[in-house]
């Protein structure tokens, strides 16, 4: 009897492990459809998508969540801004090969819209956590999540743009920890044409934070990023896309980035499996120098110095008096006027471990030299300072910037080197050479 109620039991988990396998569908053909109740899970068991609220809210929204982690932690919405108000939702694929999702009275709430017209279509969700509609004929992607971020950066997730289609993906957080609608909060990559590309944190327009542009080891305002046991990372820049991208080292370590509306900030969280609790791993903004303009123009933040704000070497405060009450806004001016094109050319002085300057005011050439570099700055009236492109093997390309150097900061150690302009009289005769850093002690005449 003992050997028959123990069979029985064996039996009983083994078809219930068995139907949990068969149910747990990865993909949907156009004849399915994802219901209210009803999930995909990706092939590893890593990410499930289906239906949720959040909070007390009763809003029903399609979501991607971690499918292992206790704490539901959504990762991705499709209908953000367009919850449905009871369990009448349905993803499925139309006649035309679009994802649709479909509420109450089967009103169209969100949809994808493919330039392709395929009968052969097949959503999937992949171990990445990247929601991809495929056409299954000729192998290729008509859409896929990643390339519509909602507040989480996931390892293998590009942020930046495509510049052959046009696609730009950038975050923006929840409004708040109920709503998935994108509140004021954003991140993402900005460039212009011929600027050096860089990536800011903004509410609103406004720019709250950035980390300074790419040097070809790490971003110039976070010199601490470095090689780590825990993720790599890169950033692309070519003539088809700008990106930043990250991939986690172990696979067993799970990591995400995310936008917070509510604290402001813009966090590396880590998945503590003793403790069962996300933990953070890093943050930005980290300090008042990472607040964007702190010290405001021509001016330098130094974390650990009092006043914390100074002006760079050559300039001075635009208001004594309001920098004396430690009100930096204005920032700093010239102490004596370039002479651009007069009989005493203009040289520069080399800073080193700056937080390069905000370079929305900047032009980038990456196949001229740091000589030519400084000619082509010293040759425009309207350059202020310039650099390399990229620093690895002694420093390739060139950047210029225009008008006031805003958003600097100083470390204590850091590779980056800027050259800024100064008149011949306030060097002093000492003029700093373009590729040697060599001080020249005689007067550039013409």
């Amino acid at each position: 009897m003992v050997h028959l109620l123990f069979s029985l039991m064996i039996s009983t988990n083994l078809l219930f492990m068995l139907s949990t396998i068969c149910f747990a569908v990865n993909s949907i053909s156009p004849s399915q459809s994802v219901r209210d109740g009803t999930t995909l899970v990706s092939k590893d068991g890593s990410f499930e998508l289906g239906f949720f609220n959040s909070g007390s809210s009763t809003n029903r929204y399609l979501g991607i969540w971690y499918k292992n982690i206790p704490v539901r932690t959504v990762v991705w919405v499709a209908n953000r801004c367009n919850p449905i108000n009871d369990s009448s939702g349905m993803l499925m694929i139309n006649g035309t090969g679009n994802l649709v999702l479909l509420g109450q009275n089967k009103s169209v709430v969100w949809w994808t819209s493919s330039v392709k017209n395929v009968q052969s279509a097949r959503v999937e969700l992949l171990d990445s956590g990247n929601l991809v509609l495929r056409d299954v004929v000729a192998g290729t992607y008509l859409w896929q999540s990643f390339d519509y971020p909602s507040d989480t950066l996931l390892p293998g997730m590009k942020i930046g743009w495509d510049l052959r289609t046009g696609v730009k993906r950038s975050l923006s957080a929840w409004k708040n920890s109920e709503d998935p609608c994108p509140g004021d909060f954003t991140y993402g990559i900005q460039m212009q044409h011929n600027t050096y590309p860089e990536a800011y944190v903004r509410i609103g327009t406004a720019k709250y934070y950035r980390s300074g542009p790419w040097n070809g080891l790490s971003f110039s305002g976070s010199p601490e990023l470095k090689p780590n046991p825990l993720y790599s990372f890169k950033f692309v820049y070519n003539e088809d896309e700008v990106y930043y991208m990250y991939n986690l080292q172990d696979k067993s370590v799970i990591s995400r980035i995310v936008l917070n509306q509510t604290t402001r900030s813009r966090d590396r969280f880590t998945w503590i499996e003793a403790d069962q609790t996300w933990r953070a791993y890093s943050s930005a903004p980290r300090d008042m120098c990472d607040h964007y303009g702190f010290c405001g123009a021509n001016g330098k933040c130094i974390i650990g110095e009092n006043p914390v704000c100074q002006c760079l070497k050559g300039f001075r405060p635009k208001s004594q008096e309001k920098w004396n009450l430690t009100d930096w806004s204005l920032g700093c001016v010239r102490k004596k006027p370039l002479s651009c094109h007069g009989r005493d050319k203009d040289g520069f002085l080399k800073f080193s471990g700056l937080k390069l300057p905000d370079t929305t005011l900047s032009w980038v050439n990456k196949t001229i030299n740091l000589e030519e570099c400084r000619a082509k700055c010293l040759n425009n009236c309207s350059c202020m300072a310039y650099t390399s492109s990229d620093i690895r093997g002694g420093g390739t390309g060139c950047v210029i910037w225009f008008g006031d150097l805003t958003d600097i900061r100083q470390f204590l150690v850091g590779e980056q080197e800027l050259y800024i302009r100064m008149s011949a009289s306030e060097l002093g005769m000492e003029i700093c050479s373009d590729t040697k850093s060599i001080l020249l002690l005689s007067k550039l005449t013409n």
